[in-house]
């Protein structure tokens, strides 16, 4: 399928289907995919347990997930709170916010993937805790989770774990769906998130995993090749509104997701996933739909999808694959991850 345009319902905006482009000719650089056998600990990773941080902190000896205030925080609530006032028509206002870091198990060696679906759970439910604990603050307003992968995305620590953002202002991705959930509300009397998964169901195609609570689709309107949204298939406004049930059988669908992508090629797949929330002045029952997405930056093995002119200039996203062929990559792995029986 070439040259087609679909209409992206949750940005409001649309993306192009290049598939026929993804065979072209390339000569530029590489991604790197060596597989290697990485200890379960490392001395000087400032992320295992007993070892220091860069703050002198040190980490307890952890045995399963672990949380602490990031040292180096992109925002806080000492930001000053006076700043000067520059000139029309620009604006400013302080960065205040609580970064944590959560690091999903003491072993350095071990992915999302590779942790067994009940351990996933249990990263589930701290986010949901994190979400419910920072939520209950009067100085936060939405709570952002996410999770660099790999060298290619710029991680700065291979040791599994990921990030919360808690400021005291909105982030522009979820502004955005935030205001194509309520026009669609408004329109049609009825949830876009909801209608996005009916369609999906409906179609089939590009569903790699479902159960009775949750399921995990290539969206027809994905932007990255092998992007894959994870969602409740109950409507839920953050995290912390699922019961344990639904937590257990979420972690079941994230677990098998993340396993096909890593059976994909034979590697740890890099990805950027993010945990899309509701802010706290939108948490009306209905109005929103939490859900993970996770954009992998790689189109071809070792090859990535860079963000060239037109997608940042632009603001106009190509996919080189068509959802439909990037689902039935997926589907035709087994969900069983490769290195299962070195664990």
């Amino acid at each position: 399928m070439t040259w087609e345009r679909r209409w992206h319902p949750l940005r409001e905006e649309w993306v192009t289907i290049t598939s026929h482009r993804n065979t072209r000719p390339w000569s530029g650089a590489s991604a790197s995919q060596t597989v290697s056998d990485t200890p379960r600990y490392i001395e000087d990773c400032y992320l295992c347990p007993g070892n220091s941080r860069v703050s002198n902190a040190t980490n307890p000896d952890y045995e399963s997930v672990f949380v602490f205030d990031n040292d180096h925080p992109a925002f806080s609530m000492d930001a000053p709170g006076s700043l000067e006032t520059p000139a029309a028509p620009y604006r400013n206002a302080p960065a205040r916010g609580i970064c944590r870091v959560v690091c999903y198990a003491p072993r350095h060696d071990l992915t999302l993937a590779q942790m067994a679906p009940a351990s996933v759970a249990d990263v589930i439910d701290c986010w949901a805790e994190q979400t419910r604990d920072l939520y209950a603050r009067t100085d936060i307003e939405h709570v952002l989770i996410f999770e660099n992968k790999g060298d290619i995305v710029g991680v700065s620590n291979p040791h599994p774990h990921c990030q919360i953002y808690a400021a005291d202002f909105t982030f522009k991705g979820i502004d955005v769906e935030l205001a194509a959930m309520q026009r669609y509300r408004r329109e049609h009397q009825a949830s876009l998130f909801d209608a996005v998964i009916e369609a999906e169901r409906h179609d089939g195609r590009r569903i790699i995993a479902e159960n009775r609570h949750a399921i995990a689709f290539v969206p027809y309107f994905a932007r990255f090749p092998y992007e894959v949204y994870i969602a409740p298939l109950a409507a839920h406004n953050t995290l912390a509104e699922m019961d344990r049930g639904e937590t257990g059988e979420f972690a079941q669908v994230l677990h098998e997701a993340l396993v096909r992508l890593d059976n994909l090629w034979q590697t740890s797949f890099p990805y950027m996933l993010v945990v899309h929330q509701s802010p706290v002045t939108h948490r009306a029952p209905g109005s929103y739909h939490c859900h993970i997405q996770i954009h992998p930056p790689l189109r071809r093995p070792g090859l990535q999808k860079f963000l060239a002119g037109v997608e940042t200039g632009g603001g106009h996203f190509l996919n080189d694959k068509s959802p439909e062929e990037a689902a039935a990559d997926l589907q035709a792995v087994e969900p069983v991850h490769y290195r299962s029986e070195q664990g």
